[in-house]
């Protein structure tokens, strides 16, 4: 039974099904992980070229980790498939190496393959999944699942809606990269420019529109378009943002805009001891 209704609201499950669960992942890195999970995929018909698919998500990968920390991994790529979208997840009991902002381990991973046509349909499903898998008491149930039964009924809570405010869900790294390859592409060699290229295209293609335009603005209007915030300030317009502003910002992968100079606002990164 499809249960979005008309505010836009829709659940996991209207996404996944039971046999799209494995419940005790045998991989013991994240590639492999990653092709156990295309596997599930290739053997229902959903994907044709598992080995394409699983270059295109490493390169990803390689790019900005898609762990969320706290044990969770989003690995996803944009491609022609046959149908709309492809969801696949694994649970691992002794946890993977996905180079998390937080260095734990993670131990679900969800993997999204979703068609071109539909750029939208991921930012809705990621920023739901971001939202709720933050909650310590849902990832303890997740982690917990006895069986890919009880695994499928804990995912399938999951509420998913567009974010209603000015913050972007989880895509501070992304922006923050994609600014560090527009600005090597100025100064790249014909031979660099080409992976360069090819990088820029990749985070671009799971980036709204909305979001690129302004990116793009603001690259061609002062070179950069993504600023830190330290000590409480914008470095872009070093105006100070509010409080509770700064404070959402520390150690989050989230990105606000400065409401003074229109920049993306991310954290800071931390320097290296």
């Amino acid at each position: 039974m499809d249960r979005k209704d008309i505010l836009g609201i829709s659940y996991f499950s209207d996404y996944i099904k039971p046999g799209h669960i494995i419940h005790d992942l045998k991989a013991k890195d994240k590639v492999h992980a990653i092709e156990e999970l295309l596997d599930v995929l290739a053997k229902q018909k959903q994907i044709k070229n598992k080995k394409l698919l699983l270059t295109r998500l490493i390169d990803r990968e390689n790019l900005v980790s898609t762990a969320l920390g706290d044990g969770i991994a989003v690995p996803h790529a944009r491609v022609d498939i046959d149908g709309d979208l492809s969801i696949v997840a694994g649970r691992s009991e002794k946890g993977l190496d996905f180079e998390a902002p937080d260095k734990k381990k993670v131990h679900l991973i969800i993997l999204i393959i979703w068609n071109p046509s539909l750029p939208g349909l991921f930012n809705h499903l990621f920023a739901g999944l971001a939202q709720f898998l933050r909650k310590p008491e849902f990832r303890q149930r997740i982690f917990d699942a006895k069986d890919k039964n009880e695994l499928y009924s804990v995912l399938s809570e999951i509420e998913l809606r567009f974010p209603q405010d000015d913050k972007i869900i989880s895509r501070a790294g992304l922006l923050r990269k994609l600014q560090e390859i527009e600005s090597k592409k100025q100064k790249a060699h014909k031979a660099q420019l080409k992976t360069l290229q090819a990088q820029a295209a990749i985070i671009r293609e799971e980036l709204d529109q909305a979001v690129l335009v302004r990116f793009d603005r603001l690259m061609e209007r002062y070179g950069f378009a993504v600023a830190e915030v330290q000590d409480g300030a914008c470095q872009g317009c070093n105006i100070n943002v509010s409080t509770l502003m700064s404070s959402a910002i520390e150690d989050s992968n989230d990105i606000y805009i400065c409401e003074n100079c229109g920049k993306y606002l991310v954290a800071a990164k931390k320097k290296k001891k």
